[in-house]
């Protein structure tokens, strides 16, 4: 369960208002707005080059905003750090997995929690109690999560030794290292078959109840998206074509014709 203070009641976990983002004569988002509330599942979905992992970097704060702005649980998230971001609740994983590769697997999960150590340099140097009551925190919730994610007999292998739909299991675990209330998946199915599919969305439900999660994705698989979503965002050349449920995006003309495409 996240320690990240929740919201007010009626505070959403996530509000973006009119968010635009340029480079240079580019305008790859253009009057963004969402607004994710607690628990929900939420897709965003669009062609290749759509501006949507541009949205999710502008939630993380990877990019400045050009125009609007983004909230998180109420804060107002203008010059904030990626880091001190994540501290309000945020995490994500990303496209292409970014794992330390030549770490253990436990290592790996274990790093993520060094926001929260609770304890200084110098308590490190000196092996205080807190120090070494704080480090036994640290692994036993690590492995908690490992074990959460299925990866609990694989915590002392290597993290580049791991399958493609282990690593992607393990940047999840990673990102619930930093207690967030607001969890941002780009792409998590990618590369994944059928079967590895259908584990991750069971996983990614329970995961939800457990840890008191939003969850907010992008995915190219649409079978996976209309399963998994209460409600769809659609995108088309950074700006939104529709949003709804998903059997009212799916018949929706004009995300038939940028990105679904005729049935027949």
């Amino acid at each position: 369960m996240s320690t990240a203070p929740a919201p007010s009641a009626g505070v959403p976990v996530l509000e973006m208002r009119g968010v635009t983002k340029r480079f240079g004569g580019l305008t790859a988002v253009e009057g963004f707005e969402a607004r994710l509330g607690e628990h929900e599942v939420v897709g965003l979905i669009g062609p290749n080059g759509a501006g949507k992992t541009t949205v999710f970097n502008l939630i993380t704060g990877v990019y400045e905003l050009t125009a609007g702005a983004i909230a998180v649980r109420g804060r107002d998230t203008k010059g904030l750090r990626p880091d001190q971001i994540t501290s309000l609740g945020v995490a994500r994983t990303f496209q292409n997995i970014r794992l330390f590769r030549r770490m253990s697997v436990l290592e790996n999960v274990q790093t993520a929690m060094d926001l929260r150590l609770g304890y200084g340099i110098l308590a490190s140097v000196l092996r205080t109690r807190r120090f070494r009551e704080r480090e036994r925190e640290i692994t036993e919730k690590s492995r908690a999560l490992l074990d959460l994610v299925g990866l609990a007999d694989d915590a002392d292998e290597r993290a580049g030794a791991l399958a493609y739909g282990e690593q992607r299991r393990l940047e999840i675990a990673r990102a619930l290292a930093t207690d967030p209330r607001l969890l941002i998946l780009d792409e998590p199915a990618a590369g994944m078959n059928p079967q590895e599919t259908d584990e991750l969305g069971e996983m990614l439900h329970v995961i939800r109840k457990r840890h008191d999660l939003t969850l907010l994705l992008i995915e190219h698989d649409m079978k996976f998206v209309m399963r998994m979503c209460e409600r769809i965002i659609v995108l088309d050349y950074g700006r939104i074509i529709a949003t709804g449920t998903p059997a009212e995006v799916r018949a929706n003309p004009a995300v038939i014709a940028a990105y679904l495409g005729d049935e027949e």
